[in-house]
């Protein structure tokens, strides 16, 4: 077992992961840029080491800072969370080169499933269903107007290397094909340094659903169900469930078991997420696979009692499952909403800031994973996520009921910030949420005026103290020992 895990990654998930070592009895390093100089997660972990200015590319995203870091404090192994580096299979290589566990898939693994036009290949032969498409990148327009001419529309462009909803464009005629393929293409390689694209039939009035597995070292591959992702706004998730509501059992048992097939097909090591489409006869195909930790796996923690990232560190160290596929029962239901710093009425722009107050709800059966407190800045340089609020009850019924009452409660506010609070509390409302009817279109048909949040404007506030902060967030009462990494670092 790992005495030293470094967290290469900022914010809620840094702090998950921190716990998650520290109830193994782990030593925890945390990096931080100088916009995390003061974070949570600094002051949660044993020690901290500061790796560069707030941009990513010098700091987060510097594989040579990270592993700087690592060397420096002794660490065995480095957790990426999500996001950042998680995803990237040169820098497992390098973790791997340095004597480094890295917690996650193998470099090759990733590799594979990285390319995801090369992915849906691999995973067609492995008998998963996937949606007519192109058969690898397209490389010009013409090509890409051969396709369409077979696959039919209306169709969706999606860059290769692509994550996180960026890099999909939706055409619905042909007209439009050239300029979207030309407007994806440029956004592909600013944002990921990849402008290839693939191309694949798109299914309207669709759901979008998901699996979380685990397999570890010696072979032996477990589903931990599957979760609803359908509540999205420009193809980035906002709520999601476990079960996912409204699911044939067959259609249930055929999803999961496709995502174990898939799993064991291609060696897969770690926790994992097979992404399905799910069309409104119940038909699924495979979208792509995330070789990381998702943003939504407490829904799933919640009604397994699995502690996935506990089980993420076991076995990078080489431990096998302690369970099998008979073990894992899922009972209740759980929901998960996602609290941006964003106004919903200017189509969701982020909304930077200083917190003055910052009360998360609390009550039975409800987690909040956050890394915000009163007094901190809201930046411009990373994502824009508060905090994660989940639910559990004994039914979907009531964990919508508890989900109101929390988000509801929750009160966040100063400094020009505004956030999804009201937004999420109305879509929970919508006739089509609640009877599980929704599909991913369902924000696209409602108003963006946030009526919900009209309290926190008239100034309506709950005094907190800096010491109900830090038992809320368990932060000692003196902080780690801080390392400025040398010269070396801050260059890499």
């Amino acid at each position: 077992m790992f005495s030293t895990v470094l967290v290469a990654n900022r914010g809620e998930i840094a702090l998950r992961v921190l716990r998650a070592c520290r109830e193994l009895g782990m030593r925890t390093v945390a990096v931080y840029s100088t916009a995390d100089r003061d974070s949570a997660v600094v002051r949660l972990a044993d020690e901290a080491v500061h790796i560069g200015p707030p941009q990513s590319k010098a700091s987060y995203l510097s594989v040579p800072a990270v592993i700087e870091a690592a060397h420096r404090t002794g660490a065995q192994a480095i957790h990426p969370g999500y996001g950042f580096l998680s995803e990237d299979p040169d820098f497992a290589e390098v973790c791997e080169d340095s004597g480094i566990t890295f917690i996650g898939p193998p470099a090759s693994v990733m590799q594979r499933l990285g390319d995801k036009a090369a992915a849906r290949a691999l995973m067609a032969e492995a008998g998963l269903p996937v949606l007519p498409g192109s058969t690898g990148a397209v490389a010009t327009p013409a090509e890409a107007k051969d396709i369409a001419g077979r696959i039919g529309y209306p169709l969706i462009l999606k860059a290769v290397a692509g994550g996180g909803g960026r890099g999909m464009a939706v055409v619905r005629e042909p007209d439009a094909l050239v300029p979207a393929f030309n407007e994806t293409r440029a956004h592909a390689r600013a944002v990921f340094g990849d402008e290839r694209l693939y191309m694949e039939r798109f299914v309207e009035h669709a759901r979008h659903v998901e699996v979380q597995v685990l397999a570890d070292r010696h072979g032996k591959v477990v589903h931990l169900g599957e979760r609803d992702c359908s509540v999205q706004r420009r193809h980035q998730k906002m709520v999601e469930e476990a079960p996912a509501p409204n699911l044939p059992q067959e259609r249930r048992t055929a999803m999961c078991a496709a995502a174990v097939r898939g799993a064991a097909a291609v060696g897969y090591v770690g926790a994992g997420t097979f992404e399905f489409v799910l069309t409104p006869d119940h038909e699924f195909y495979l979208m792509e696979i995330n070789c990381r930790l998702q943003v939504e796996h407490p829904v799933t923690e919640m009604v397994t009692g699995i502690d996935i990232v506990r089980e993420q560190i076991l076995i990078a160290a080489g431990q096998p499952l302690t369970f099998g596929q008979s073990d894992v029962v899922r009972r209740g239901a759980a929901i998960e909403c996602r609290v941006n710093a964003e106004d919903p009425d200017r189509a969701f722009a982020p909304t930077p800031g200083s917190l003055t107050e910052f009360v998360p709800p609390g009550g039975p059966f409800v987690r909040v994973d956050t890394h915000a407190f009163p007094g901190w800045r809201v930046g411009p340089d990373y994502d824009s996520l508060l905090a994660k609020t989940v639910v559990w009850a004994p039914d979907r019924e009531q964990a919508l009921a508890r989900m109101d009452r929390a988000l509801g409660e929750f009160r966040v506010g100063g400094g020009g910030v505004r956030t999804t609070l009201g937004f999420l509390r109305r879509v929970l409302a919508r006739p089509e949420f609640r009877s599980a009817t929704h599909t991913t279109g369902l924000i696209e048909t409602m108003g963006r005026k946030d009526d919900s949040s009209s309290a926190h404007s008239r100034g309506e506030r709950v005094k907190t103290t800096a010491i109900s902060t830090r038992r809320a967030y368990n932060q000692p009462e003196s902080g780690p020992r801080q390392v400025a990494a040398g010269p070396r670092v801050a260059d890499g």
